[in-house]
């Protein structure tokens, strides 16, 4: 009698973490590319669509990211994915705070927008802001995040609060909020400058997701940005007067004083003071308009 041996192949190798995790990520973006119409993206809906939500494709475009780089991220293949790119996906896909956290911990990647900074001005740094209205002051980074504002800052240009963190940064704004924008009397010098004196700072971070994150929105959202990022202009220090035309209480000339509050180069206080007497008395009510 001749016994039969049945011969095995090899054993599939065993999932590894890293596995599990580009799973759950290309589980999470499929399933979160499903849940938006096309109407939500801005884009046709088209006669023969059987892909529930967006495609692949649109959301590559939406991104601006390659179409197989993307559908490679949703197949789980391991491939390398910077926080810029992850930024553009989580803008294209609409997630809230909540899931772009979790898309980034899914990627293992640092998130760059700046989600907590905020908290991490020190309280005796607020009472400054507090003691310093009704003049405008604020803590700001390199990067022109705002950190931290006194209530006049927050009504300068536009109604900050209402804004969500995300976009709370003088340069998103000066070029994409069409309230701040008109607030700007000289406008196309002041966006000259800040592009300008932030390209000067970012050759210090290069490598810093934060500001090739900003610089990738602002070149994908912003036409004007492109063209005078272009230029390749640098500036360390700009005027220390600005006007200012308020919703509310009108022209407002104030000059700036910028303070840094450590021993390096990172977050400083700008304190805006009148720099005429008719300046004074539209800041003092535009404090009145607001407690």
């Amino acid at each position: 009698m001749t016994t039969m041996v049945h011969e095995r192949g090899p054993a599939a190798p065993a999932r590894t973490a890293d596995d599990v995790r580009r799973g759950e990520l290309a589980a999470f973006l499929r399933s979160r590319r499903e849940r938006i119409t096309p109407e939500q993206a801005g884009l046709p809906r088209g006669p023969r669509r059987r892909t529930p939500g967006l495609r692949r494709e649109e959301v590559a475009h939406l991104a601006a990211v390659g179409v197989t780089w993307y559908t490679w991220l949703e197949q789980a293949r391991d491939i390398k994915v910077s926080a810029q790119v992850l930024d553009a996906i989580a803008r294209a896909l609409m997630l809230d705070l909540g899931e772009r956290s979790h898309l980034f911990a899914l990627a293992n990647s640092t998130d760059p927008l700046p989600g907590t900074e905020c908290a991490g001005v020190p309280s005796s740094i607020r009472l400054m802001l507090d003691q310093l209205e009704p003049f405008p002051a604020c803590v700001q980074n390199a990067r022109y995040d705002i950190l931290a504002y006194n209530r006049p800052y927050g009504q300068l240009m536009c109604d900050l609060d209402a804004l969500p963190r995300e976009e709370r940064n003088c340069m998103w704004l000066a070029f994409m909020n069409p309230e701040w924008r008109a607030s700007l009397v000289d406008r196309d010098e002041s966006v000259r400058v800040m592009a300008a004196k932030f390209r000067a700072s970012m050759a210090e971070n290069l490598a810093d997701p934060a500001w090739k994150c900003l610089l990738k929105r602002l070149q994908d959202e912003s036409p004007e940005f492109r063209e005078i990022w272009d230029r390749h202009e640098v500036l360390r220090f700009a005027e220390r007067t600005k006007a200012f035309r308020q919703s509310r209480v009108g022209l407002l000339r104030l000059d700036y004083t910028s303070l840094w509050l450590g021993p390096n180069a990172g977050a400083k206080l700008l304190a805006y003071t009148p720099a005429d007497e008719e300046s004074r008395g539209r800041l003092e009510r535009l404090r009145e308009l607001y407690v």
